[in-house]
């Protein structure tokens, strides 16, 4: 989508009308040089339409004591069943009909019958996203600020989702689990995930709470989904699928791998809806949407080789679309000024301060003094289809076709597809 995306849910059916279609939400300043106005990102719709809101507002519809129903729309069900699929953003699954035509037929059922998706929370990835959603807060709250951060104790780059070097869990991210509060308050509660997450320190800070299941094949998690939804009279459910993010990652979403996992999605979806239990409710979303970055070194700016952008750096954090600076003691002005000058006509590039305040990682009250530090002195996200990669220090990473982080449409808006029994 071309333009400027809504800030707010309030913008969306006029968002919608001027913007139907188009790859990634990206938007062309009439200056093409002129710097991002940092008021033109999307901000996610922390309170009352991200990820953080959905299970606090699924605890409250279950009678969990100490939760709102945040997302207004939804309505309370007995049993809730959220399934989800690990890079199925909004816009990629509204491009694909063919490919998911079951979920496309449910467009318009996502977030309470409205047809409006829900948005991520920044940076918009995995290990901020899975934190969010089991926590039910934002990540300037869970701390959980993308795929590496700085670790204020050690000085080090801390990775979020592999847990290197390791960290104690819970004093990295002390906030209780919505699960253990739903299992406390008597809610058959389940994970039915792929075994090897069983004892990962992100599910154990994040997921974690009542039982977890492993099982291998998409087919068999649903298959246990159904059943654990069917064990209590009120049920909290949690499953997972990340293959399709993987393929959009090494072969991006134009390939056939991709639109291949799709259809694998929509079937297992289509599987799951057929055995749910009566009083259900299931929400399938995702953690993040996807965009793929040309391999042309103008789309794909390389840190490792250029010296500006490395001049009074310490530490390159975060990811390609979402990257944390830290910069040596001293230098974090001219570190800003410089990437601002290098990169701000394509790229929204702030100050730990002004990312702070524009609510990029939550509501400015809620973000926690203890997390400040992990966030980069500077902030770099692109609007348009371009990444910072590390050739030489991050090879794996620069060799991925498809990349998130960012606060686009393409990135931020996810599913919240209802199918209710």
């Amino acid at each position: 989508m071309s333009g400027t995306p809504p800030t707010h849910h309030t913008d969306w059916d006029a968002y919608e009308a001027r913007h139907s279609g188009g790859p990634h939400g990206s938007r062309h300043a009439p200056d093409p040089y002129a710097p991002l106005p940092l008021s033109s990102a999307l901000v996610p719709e922390y309170g009352s339409g991200s990820l953080a809101d959905l299970l606090p507002s699924l605890a409250a519809g279950l009678g969990v004591p100490g939760f709102a129903p945040v997302i207004g729309e939804l309505t309370p069900a007995d049993r809730a069943c959220v399934f989800l699929v690990d890079g199925l953003g909004w816009e990629q699954l509204r491009a694909h009909p063919d490919e998911a035509p079951f979920l496309h037929s449910l467009l318009g059922t996502s977030r309470g019958g409205t047809g409006r998706p829900l948005t991520s929370g920044f940076p918009s990835t995995t290990a901020a996203s899975l934190a969010s959603v089991g926590t039910g807060t934002v990540p300037g709250q869970h701390g959980l600020l993308g795929y590496a951060v700085r670790n204020p104790a050690t000085g080090a780059l801390m990775n979020q989702l592999r847990w290197q070097p390791w960290t104690d869990p819970t004093a990295w991210q002390p906030h209780p689990t919505v699960f253990r509060a739903a299992d406390a308050a008597g809610v058959h509660t389940a994970q039915v995930s792929a075994p090897h997450f069983r004892e990962t320190p992100l599910t154990k800070v994040a997921l974690s709470g009542g039982t977890f299941h492993g099982r291998f094949t998409g087919e068999e998690r649903m298959d246990r989904a159904a059943e654990e939804l069917a064990a209590g009279d009120r049920s909290l459910v949690y499953t997972y699928y990340s293959e399709l993010d993987g393929a959009g990652h090494k072969y991006g979403t134009g390939s056939d791998t991709w639109r291949g996992q799709l259809m694998q999605v929509d079937r297992l979806v289509q599987r799951l809806a057929g055995q749910l239990p009566p009083r259900t409710a299931l929400y399938v979303t995702a953690d993040h949407g996807m965009v793929d970055v040309p391999e042309d070194p103008e789309s794909r700016v390389d840190y490792d080789e250029d010296w500006e952008l490395g001049a009074g750096v310490a530490l390159l954090g975060g990811e390609g679309r979402a990257r944390h600076v830290y910069a040596h003691p001293g230098a974090a002005a001219d570190v800003l000024a410089v990437w601002r000058e290098v990169l701000g006509d394509r790229f929204w590039v702030a100050s730990r301060e002004e990312a702070l305040a524009e609510g990029w990682f939550g509501p400015p009250e809620l973000c926690e003094e203890r997390v400040h530090a992990r966030i980069g002195d500077v902030v770099a996200a692109p609007q348009g289809l371009s990444a910072i990669v590390a050739s030489e220090t991050e090879p794996r990473e620069t060799a991925l076709v498809g990349m998130h982080g960012s606060l686009t449409a393409a990135e931020q808006y996810v599913p919240l597809i209802e199918i209710r029994t």
